[in-house]
């Protein structure tokens, strides 16, 4: 494993025990585990503040998630106007199934979008608890991960100098594009899918149509629809992937959804503005191991899981807690049993996650396929899944992430 050899324009390199690079969901949680601790970490961001706290992305957590972060003082402004589900609904041969997995489980979905819960960490962290950030730093760097001395160093935007921050470990929370992504060594494993399909993803400036997340199985292609507040919903499209978002105007749009989401016995969507057009092409990707010398992966750097499922959130958040947990255990107490237990803790979900992905990618898809032997199958899973208990206690506990890990 080879990195850049450490430069800066300072004079006095900073040092830390942890650097976390990325200011997702991950990056923010762990950051505020460490402060809790009063273990001092840095915190770098490419993009603004104001930048994250809009960025659309998911907004389904798992109730383990949320009493996660509510143990650990994260989620007091996320329980008062978080939304909880109790059910979903599967829309197929023009009628609807309601699946109420609260009565099978006793565990149900919170809806909040993440942009929200971003704002709540880095207030949070950076606001309530003093944490250091910096954003819109350029030219990000990793040094010397392979020994016991790592360093990071990045361009200060305000200053246009070379900063140099030495440290203990480095968390790699900056996505799958991310600068943690590119030092890897030729001994990381990276195991990928791709599911051939896209989605249009979408917003609109309309009220939810539904009281739960809706999923349209249809043979023009899958729809989805997710609440996200009173005035604006989710929905998706599926599409060929690399499609481009301009060719779905207002009128096709929802020409689409009113079709592939309609029943006989409910009204029309609600029509509304799109605010958001963009296509999403359906993959994943797993890199094992998550740790590589003092660098320990976290949330999209370490796997991305498509929407398909919406977990990849709740993944990230997972791996937060872990590594955070570790990082305390080790930093206060040297006691080194959660890191070293990191990797497999993590990849444990990681994969159970996947697979289940996996199977409801064919639910999902399968009906539009063009092979009739795949859409047969796939009605023969829905009916199963609404005939059988037992068919949707298991799905239900795979949906909610209660299920018992491997």
């Amino acid at each position: 494993m080879t990195f850049a050899t450490p430069h800066a324009d300072s004079p006095s390199p900073q040092r830390l025990p942890v650097v976390i690079v990325g200011a997702g969901p991950a990056g923010l949680t762990l950051g505020n585990i460490l402060r809790a601790a009063s273990v001092d970490c840095l915190v770098l961001e490419a993009e603004t503040r104001e930048f994250i706290e809009q960025r659309p992305r998911a907004g389904v957590l798992e109730e383990w998630a949320v009493r996660g972060l509510e143990r650990r003082g994260l989620a007091d402004v996320l329980l008062e106007r978080a939304q909880r589900h109790t059910e979903c609904e599967f829309r197929f041969d023009n009628r609807r199934h309601r699946l109420a997995y609260h009565e099978l489980t006793g565990h149900h979905h919170f809806v909040c979008p993440q942009p929200l819960l971003v704002t709540d960490l880095v207030r949070e962290y950076a606001d309530a608890r003093g944490g250091a950030i910096r954003f819109g730093v350029r030219d990000v760097q990793l040094h010397g991960l392979d020994s016991d001395h790592p360093a990071v160093s990045y361009t200060d935007p305000g200053t246009g100098r070379r900063e140099l921050v030495r440290c203990e470990f480095v968390a790699g929370c900056d996505g799958a594009r991310g600068v943690t992504r590119t030092v890897l060594p030729k001994s990381a494993r990276i195991a990928r899918q791709d599911y051939g399909v896209g989605w249009l993803a979408l917003l609109a400036e309309a009220p939810p149509s539904s009281d739960c997340v809706v999923f349209g199985i249809h043979p023009c292609g899958f729809a989805g629809h997710m609440a996200r507040s009173p005035e604006v919903t989710r929905y998706y499209l599926q599409c060929p992937p690399g499609d481009d978002p301009e060719d779905w105007p207002h009128d096709r749009v929802w020409a689409e959804l009113q079709e592939r989401l309609g029943a006989d016995d409910r009204p029309p969507l609600t029509e509304g503005r799109l605010i958001e057009k963009r296509v999403l092409d359906m993959h994943n990707h797993v890199v094992e191991p998550m740790v590589f010398g003092r660098l320990f992966l976290a949330g999209d750097a370490a796997h991305l899981t498509a929407p398909i499922a919406a977990k990849g959130m709740n993944l990230a958040l997972h791996d937060a807690f872990l590594l955070g947990d570790g990082l305390v255990e080790y930093l206060t107490k040297g006691e080194p049993a959660g890191l070293n237990g990191y990797s497999e803790a993590c990849l444990a979900r990681v994969w159970d996650y996947q697979e289940f992905s996996q199977w409801l990618s064919e639910v999902y898809h399968g009906a539009s396929s063009g092979d009739a032997h795949r859409a047969g199958t796939t009605l023969a899973r829905l009916r199963r899944l609404f005939a059988s208990p037992s068919a949707a206690v298991a799905f239900a506990e795979q949906y909610l992430g209660t299920g018992p890990m491997p």
